[in-house]
Protein backbone atom coordinates (compact mmCIF):
# COMPACT_ATOMS: atom_id res chain seq x y z
CA UNK A 1 0.00 0.00 0.00
CA UNK A 2 1.33 3.44 -0.93
CA UNK A 3 2.27 5.74 1.90
CA UNK A 4 2.36 9.52 1.95
CA UNK A 5 5.53 11.30 2.94
CA UNK A 6 4.38 13.62 5.76
CA UNK A 7 7.25 16.07 5.01
CA UNK A 8 6.41 16.44 1.33
CA UNK A 9 5.03 19.89 0.60
CA UNK A 10 1.78 20.37 -1.24
CA UNK A 11 1.64 22.16 -4.56
CA UNK A 12 0.13 25.18 -2.81
CA UNK A 13 2.99 25.26 -0.30
CA UNK A 14 5.59 24.95 -3.07
CA UNK A 15 3.92 27.76 -4.99
CA UNK A 16 3.88 30.00 -1.89
CA UNK A 17 7.55 29.23 -1.19
CA UNK A 18 8.58 30.04 -4.76
CA UNK A 19 6.55 33.25 -4.72
CA UNK A 20 8.17 34.39 -1.47
CA UNK A 21 11.64 33.62 -2.83
CA UNK A 22 10.93 35.56 -6.02
CA UNK A 23 9.52 38.54 -4.14
CA UNK A 24 12.50 38.67 -1.77
CA UNK A 25 14.89 38.50 -4.72
CA UNK A 26 12.96 41.29 -6.45
CA UNK A 27 13.13 43.43 -3.30
CA UNK A 28 16.90 42.95 -3.17
CA UNK A 29 17.16 43.86 -6.85
CA UNK A 30 15.06 47.01 -6.47
CA UNK A 31 17.14 48.11 -3.47
CA UNK A 32 20.31 47.57 -5.48
CA UNK A 33 19.46 48.85 -8.98
CA UNK A 34 16.01 50.45 -8.81
CA UNK A 35 12.81 49.38 -10.51
CA UNK A 36 13.59 50.64 -14.00
CA UNK A 37 16.79 48.60 -14.28
CA UNK A 38 15.35 45.56 -12.53
CA UNK A 39 15.80 42.40 -14.61
CA UNK A 40 13.16 39.76 -14.03
CA UNK A 41 15.51 37.16 -15.48
CA UNK A 42 18.06 38.11 -12.81
CA UNK A 43 15.35 38.03 -10.13
CA UNK A 44 14.45 34.49 -11.14
CA UNK A 45 18.12 33.43 -11.18
CA UNK A 46 18.81 34.87 -7.73
CA UNK A 47 15.68 33.18 -6.35
CA UNK A 48 16.74 29.86 -7.86
CA UNK A 49 13.91 29.56 -10.37
CA UNK A 50 13.50 29.80 -14.12
CA UNK A 51 12.15 32.87 -15.86
CA UNK A 52 9.14 30.78 -16.83
CA UNK A 53 8.45 30.01 -13.19
CA UNK A 54 8.46 33.74 -12.45
CA UNK A 55 5.99 34.50 -15.23
CA UNK A 56 3.83 31.66 -13.97
CA UNK A 57 3.44 33.70 -10.76
CA UNK A 58 3.50 37.27 -12.10
CA UNK A 59 2.28 38.91 -15.29
CA UNK A 60 5.18 41.38 -15.41
CA UNK A 61 7.39 43.85 -13.57
CA UNK A 62 4.57 46.01 -12.25
CA UNK A 63 2.89 43.01 -10.66
CA UNK A 64 6.23 42.03 -9.11
CA UNK A 65 6.63 45.54 -7.66
CA UNK A 66 3.13 45.41 -6.17
CA UNK A 67 3.96 42.05 -4.62
CA UNK A 68 7.13 43.52 -3.12
CA UNK A 69 5.19 46.39 -1.50
CA UNK A 70 2.60 43.92 -0.16
CA UNK A 71 5.38 41.67 1.19
CA UNK A 72 7.10 44.60 2.92
CA UNK A 73 3.81 45.68 4.50
CA UNK A 74 2.87 42.16 5.64
CA UNK A 75 6.36 41.34 6.94
CA UNK A 76 6.61 44.65 8.82
CA UNK A 77 3.26 43.96 10.46
CA UNK A 78 4.45 40.51 11.54
CA UNK A 79 7.92 41.49 12.77
CA UNK A 80 7.56 45.10 13.95
CA UNK A 81 3.82 45.51 14.44
CA UNK A 82 3.71 43.61 17.76
CA UNK A 83 5.75 46.44 19.29
CA UNK A 84 2.63 48.59 18.90
CA UNK A 85 0.54 46.22 20.99
CA UNK A 86 2.79 45.93 24.02
CA UNK A 87 1.77 47.42 27.32
CA UNK A 88 3.53 50.55 28.50
CA UNK A 89 3.42 54.26 27.99
CA UNK A 90 3.26 55.53 24.40
CA UNK A 91 6.75 57.04 24.51
CA UNK A 92 8.31 53.69 25.41
CA UNK A 93 6.25 51.94 22.73
CA UNK A 94 7.51 54.39 20.09
CA UNK A 95 11.12 53.90 21.18
CA UNK A 96 10.64 50.12 21.06
CA UNK A 97 9.14 50.46 17.60
CA UNK A 98 12.13 52.55 16.46
CA UNK A 99 14.49 49.80 17.66
CA UNK A 100 12.45 47.01 16.06
CA UNK A 101 12.20 48.94 12.79
CA UNK A 102 15.99 49.32 12.65
CA UNK A 103 16.44 45.59 13.25
CA UNK A 104 13.81 44.83 10.61
CA UNK A 105 15.61 46.98 8.04
CA UNK A 106 18.90 45.34 8.99
CA UNK A 107 17.38 41.97 8.09
CA UNK A 108 15.54 42.98 4.93
CA UNK A 109 16.83 46.39 3.67
CA UNK A 110 13.20 47.40 3.10
CA UNK A 111 13.66 51.10 3.81
CA UNK A 112 15.77 51.44 0.67
CA UNK A 113 13.23 49.44 -1.35
CA UNK A 114 10.34 51.69 -0.33
CA UNK A 115 12.38 54.85 -0.88
CA UNK A 116 13.41 53.75 -4.39
CA UNK A 117 9.85 52.80 -5.35
CA UNK A 118 8.46 56.00 -3.85
CA UNK A 119 10.81 58.06 -6.02
CA UNK A 120 10.23 56.07 -9.21
CA UNK A 121 6.45 55.95 -8.72
CA UNK A 122 5.80 59.47 -7.48
CA UNK A 123 2.29 59.34 -8.92
CA UNK A 124 -0.71 58.66 -6.65
CA UNK A 125 -2.68 57.43 -9.67
CA UNK A 126 -0.21 54.65 -10.49
CA UNK A 127 -1.02 51.29 -8.82
CA UNK A 128 2.47 50.97 -7.32
CA UNK A 129 2.41 54.60 -6.19
CA UNK A 130 -0.98 54.03 -4.55
CA UNK A 131 0.24 50.89 -2.78
CA UNK A 132 3.30 52.66 -1.39
CA UNK A 133 1.26 55.67 -0.27
CA UNK A 134 -1.17 53.36 1.54
CA UNK A 135 1.66 51.50 3.31
CA UNK A 136 3.35 54.72 4.42
CA UNK A 137 0.03 56.25 5.53
CA UNK A 138 -0.77 53.19 7.66
CA UNK A 139 2.57 53.43 9.46
CA UNK A 140 2.23 57.17 10.00
CA UNK A 141 -1.27 56.63 11.40
CA UNK A 142 0.15 54.23 14.00
CA UNK A 143 2.86 56.75 14.92
CA UNK A 144 0.30 59.55 15.11
CA UNK A 145 -1.99 57.53 17.39
CA UNK A 146 0.83 56.89 19.86
CA UNK A 147 2.13 60.46 19.74
CA UNK A 148 -1.31 61.83 20.55
CA UNK A 149 -1.76 59.30 23.34
CA UNK A 150 1.66 60.18 24.76
CA UNK A 151 0.89 63.87 24.78
CA UNK A 152 -2.38 63.19 26.54
CA UNK A 153 -0.79 61.13 29.31
CA UNK A 154 2.33 63.29 29.57
CA UNK A 155 4.89 60.67 28.50
CA UNK A 156 5.60 62.77 25.39
CA UNK A 157 6.02 66.53 25.89
CA UNK A 158 4.12 69.13 23.86
CA UNK A 159 5.72 70.10 20.57
CA UNK A 160 5.03 70.65 16.88
CA UNK A 161 1.68 69.39 15.55
CA UNK A 162 1.30 65.67 16.07
CA UNK A 163 0.69 64.98 12.37
CA UNK A 164 3.95 66.64 11.31
CA UNK A 165 5.78 64.97 14.20
CA UNK A 166 4.57 61.55 13.04
CA UNK A 167 5.66 62.29 9.48
CA UNK A 168 9.08 63.49 10.66
CA UNK A 169 9.53 60.41 12.83
CA UNK A 170 8.69 58.10 9.92
CA UNK A 171 11.13 59.86 7.59
CA UNK A 172 13.86 59.92 10.25
CA UNK A 173 13.59 56.20 10.92
CA UNK A 174 13.67 55.54 7.18
CA UNK A 175 16.77 57.73 6.74
CA UNK A 176 18.65 56.13 9.64
CA UNK A 177 17.77 52.66 8.39
CA UNK A 178 19.05 53.45 4.89
CA UNK A 179 22.16 55.24 6.07
CA UNK A 180 23.44 52.86 8.72
CA UNK A 181 21.40 49.64 8.41
CA UNK A 182 23.50 46.73 9.58
CA UNK A 183 26.23 48.97 10.89
CA UNK A 184 27.20 49.09 14.55
CA UNK A 185 24.82 51.24 16.60
CA UNK A 186 22.05 51.32 13.96
CA UNK A 187 19.44 50.49 16.61
CA UNK A 188 20.87 52.99 19.10
CA UNK A 189 20.90 55.75 16.48
CA UNK A 190 17.31 55.01 15.45
CA UNK A 191 16.22 55.29 19.08
CA UNK A 192 18.17 58.53 19.52
CA UNK A 193 16.51 59.97 16.40
CA UNK A 194 13.11 59.03 17.81
CA UNK A 195 13.94 60.62 21.18
CA UNK A 196 14.98 63.84 19.50
CA UNK A 197 11.87 64.17 17.34
CA UNK A 198 9.56 63.27 20.21
CA UNK A 199 11.29 65.76 22.51
CA UNK A 200 12.29 63.09 25.00
CA UNK A 201 15.40 63.45 27.18
CA UNK A 202 18.53 61.55 26.23
CA UNK A 203 18.78 58.09 27.73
Amino acid sequence: MATTNPTRRTQQERRAASRTALVRAAAQGIARTGYTRLSLEEVARVAGYSRGALYHQFAGKEEVALAVVEWVDRTWDAEVGPALDRTGDPAELLLALAAEHARFCRRHDVARVIQVLRIEFNDPEHPVGRAIAATVAKTEADLLRLIRAGRRDGSIPPGPPATQTAQALGHALEAVSIGVAGAPYDVALAVRAARGILGLPAD
